[in-house]
């Protein structure tokens, strides 16, 4: 069996974001786990706002569809998404609406997200650690029909929890995020076989 591909992302392009930080320790662990795991930074695909009219005119931004071809093209998403007033940050949203949208060689709607799996991480300067955004976007992600796993991790203070190399420098939200990835991994296992 080919080992399972996952699609590592942060819902956040800027340079010191935490949730950037999190997402490389998870998609490590994914590896370590045995999964083949393509980590995107959404900068490197920058999209304009959704709009229906633009989409009308022009059909897909050629970043969207290259967004949409990664998603497809793999059978997980991890995603470390940063909470704005309380919720999921825009730029995680608009990348998500655009994936969703359908082409004329789609074989099913939303062919981006149907039947995939993903496991949600946020992290937070403050107490809650990004949870609330998580909310969100476990629900949009179940509604796109995506199986979402039960457990996640939401870490907070993250501004201290990172040492200078980028790993998590406490033992008990680095076995969170490993234990996560592995989940995730062992799904993927089960279900691909």
């Amino acid at each position: 069996m080919n080992p399972p591909k996952i699609h590592a992302f942060a819902g956040s392009t800027r340079s010191g974001s935490f949730n950037k930080q999190l997402i490389r320790v998870a998609a490590d662990a994914a590896r370590a786990a045995g999964a083949e795991v393509t980590l995107l930074d959404l900068r490197d695909l920058p999209l304009p706002l959704f709009d229906g009219d633009l989409e009308t005119e022009h059909g897909l931004p050629d970043n969207a569809k290259k967004l949409k071809t990664l998603f497809r093209d793999h059978d997980a998403f991890l995603i470390s998404a940063p909470e704005y007033n309380s919720s999921i940050t825009g730029v995680l949203k608009n990348a998500l609406d655009w994936a969703s949208r359908s082409e004329t060689d789609d074989a099913l709607e939303l062919a981006a997200y149907r039947g995939k799996a993903a496991a949600l991480l946020s992290a937070s300067p403050g107490a809650l650690g990004g949870l609330r955004g998580l909310v969100h976007l476990r629900a949009i992600l179940g509604n796109i029909g995506v199986i979402v796993l039960p457990d996640q991790v939401a870490l907070p203070k993250a501004h201290e929890a990172f040492d200078a190399a980028g790993q998590l420098k406490d033992e008990r939200p680095a076995k969170q995020v490993t234990a996560l990835a592995q989940g995730l991994v062992s799904f993927l296992k089960k279900h691909l076989a």
